[in-house]
């Protein structure tokens, strides 16, 4: 492999690229001109994507172009972003499955505060704390131990630079004997490759980019060490040249005061010193030849040495994840962004699917019964604050982006509880409605021992199913009828789910239908045809226009049971009948030979169903 590292070295990059990245928590960050992308191998081994657009001020984006002040700027938004990268990496890979603690349970019922969101905050924090105190105070402490030496000694500022670096390569080694940052930088080593392979025009393959160089010119790694010797040498100088030549400074003899002045002294041109770096790490990278590789060489000898280590494949996989979804994006405005799928506390969780939908025309309800269903709980049960687990979280985001592309709800979750029975719904027919749960319980409450029921226009069989489970006690039959061979199936599927017995028959109304019946019972077709295209969206595009589109008025399918259903019905045989807001008048108007009719409504307080005994 060293051989082919050492041929891709030899030729020229072949594109040009301003992606750059930093490894996170098992996985890898990259960022382009108008979008980063943090790809993060999960606990069931899937790889998640986050990508979100980069949102630049006018201020920020115009100081981004500035030599000198671009660096500092850069630095500064590199070192925000990489904090909240690898806090949002190590959301996605922290603890799965497991029930939260007592201590994580109360910070979500009290405060509303993820445990997670907590310990990163507080690791942030102390990494700062650690940093300021190991780079700035601890070498001027270890010089200031050494006797007869001050900061008006030449040797005072040689001794500071050789702490310095001998503390920064200390510290680089000394976290090496963490497992997890020996992991780290493997993915530090496989975001390096799928760069190299890219700018050398390997193809983004694991394991062509395997085969690349894991040193590359822009590593953070080669600008800290510039910014590390452009400190040693521009601070020295400086506090120097204050020590020496400024009289207010010269004359201070306490050891304290002249200790906190050095490190202000560091603090104010630290903006300069990163500056100044970036700029000398960018002239670096455009050029490869022998003069200016002897610049680069301590930068890439540390990376070799320390920061980078060899990935297996993969770790490239998700680090050429992380640099196509910035390709992607970066070339397509339209691109949406992506998130990872975590934990959180349910209000919040809740909340932002709510507000997802709305913005998409979705009934916001909707979010409250995946969270229910996912969950294992009640709708009235979701305002009780609790933590969503992950692989709960990933669940509830699966259902969600398919529910997103307009697929109604109940087909996406693939059943749906209809009157105590579980009905699987698809295409093949209309999604229950709950309204039809009382004309289900209107059959089953005039329903007698050993009556024959029919039910026409069954479609998922949702009605008879239930109606036999119900009546099991009753020694009834049950026979469905449904013009739609694909209902049918569907409808059979849903009896041996349910393990009921019912008679199916593909027929159009009564006319493969054979004998009489005690009960027929009948939620046709009803919208009227010019209203369908006015229907909602899952409703017109996903469920079956034959089981919606009931003609000019609603009431072509009324109109064939008028005329046949006397012939089906046995003696004091009851009719029990479905219908549309408005249409009860109309519909009894067809059946005038009766001998008498009850209108019922639902549960919105709408004349809904129709009771006809002849």
């Amino acid at each position: 492999m060293a051989e082919i590292e050492n041929k891709t070295k030899r030729k020229k990059k072949t594109n040009r690229t301003y992606i750059g990245g930093q490894a996170v928590l098992e996985g890898v960050m990259m960022m382009g001109k108008t979008c980063m992308a943090t790809a993060v191998r999960d606990p069931d081994g899937e790889i998640q994507v986050e990508a979100k657009r980069l949102k630049r001020g006018k201020h920020l984006a115009r100081a981004s172009k500035i030599p000198l002040v671009r660096g500092t700027v850069n630095l500064i938004t590199s070192l925000v972003r990489g904090v909240k990268t690898l806090m949002r990496s190590a959301a996605v890979y922290g603890d799965d499955g497991e029930e939260a603690g007592r201590v994580q349970k109360w910070l979500a019922e009290k405060f509303k505060v993820n445990l997670m969101d907590v310990i990163s905050v507080i690791s942030a924090i102390l990494g700062v704390v650690l940093a300021v105190g190991i780079f700035i105070f601890l070498p001027r402490f270890l010089v200031g131990i050494i006797p007869r030496i001050d900061e008006e000694h030449w040797a005072y500022y040689v001794l500071l630079g050789v702490f310095k670096l001998v503390i920064f390569i200390a510290y680089l080694a000394i976290i090496l004997l963490l497992k997890d940052i020996r992991r780290l930088y493997m993915y530090h080593g496989a975001e390096h490759k799928t760069i190299n392979a890219f700018e050398y025009g390997v193809e983004l393959t694991p394991e062509k980019v395997k085969e690349c160089s894991r040193l590359h010119d822009r590593c953070g790694t080669s600008f800290l060490f510039i910014v590390l010797f452009i400190n040693i040498a521009l601070i020295s100088a400086a506090n120097w040249a204050v020590f020496t030549y400024v009289p207010v400074i010269n004359e201070v003899k306490n050891r304290i005061l002249r200790f906190l002045i050095n490190i202000a002294i560091e603090l104010i041109l630290l903006p300069i010193i990163a500056g100044f770096s970036y700029e000398v790490l960018k002239f670096l990278a455009k050029f490869d030849n022998k003069f200016v590789n002897f610049f680069k060489a301590p930068g890439k000898l540390i990376q070799k040495t320390l920061t980078t280590r060899e990935p297996d494949l993969e770790m490239i996989e998700v680090a050429i994840a992380a640099f196509n979804k910035v390709l992607e994006m970066d070339a397509d405005p339209s691109v949406p962004e992506t998130e990872f799928v975590t934990g959180g506390i349910l209000s919040k969780m809740l909340a932002a699917t709510k507000e997802k939908f709305k913005k998409s025309d979705i009934d916001e309800s909707d979010a409250e019964w995946i969270y229910s269903l996912v969950l294992g709980i009640k709708r009235s049960e979701l305002t009780e604050e609790r933590m969503v687990t992950p692989a709960e979280s990933k669940k509830i985001s699966e259902i969600i982006e398919k529910r997103m592309t307009g697929r109604p709800l109940w087909y996406v979750v693939g059943d749906t509880e209809f009157y105590g029975c579980t009905i699987k719904v698809d295409e093949r027919a209309l999604i229950p409605r709950p309204e039809t749960e009382l004309l289900a319980d209107y059959a089953v409450k005039s329903i007698e021992e050993g009556d024959k029921v029919l039910d026409l226009c069954t479609g998922s069989g949702c009605i008879a199913v239930s109606v036999a489970k119900k009546c099991a006690q009753k020694r009834v039959s049950v026979t469905a009828a449904d013009l739609s061979d694909a209902a049918i199936m569907l409808a059979k599927e849903n009896a041996k789910l349910n393990g009921v017995n019912v008679d199916f028959v593909q027929s159009d109304m009564f006319r493969n239908v054979r004998g009489r019946f005690n009960v027929i019972v009948c939620n046709p077709p009803y919208i009227k045809s010019e209203e369908i295209p006015l229907l909602q969206k899952e409703v017109r595009e996903y469920e079956p226009k034959i089981a919606l589109d009931g003609g000019a008025d609603g009431l072509d399918f009324y109109r064939q049971i008028a005329k046949s259903v006397r012939s089906y019905l046995a003696r004091d045989g009851i009719l029990l009948l479905e219908c549309g807001e408005g249409q009860p008048e109309e519909i009894l108007k067809l059946f005038e030979k009766r001998d008498y009719a009850m209108v019922m409504k639902d549960l919105n307080g709408v004349d809904r169903f129709l009771k006809i005994a002849f």
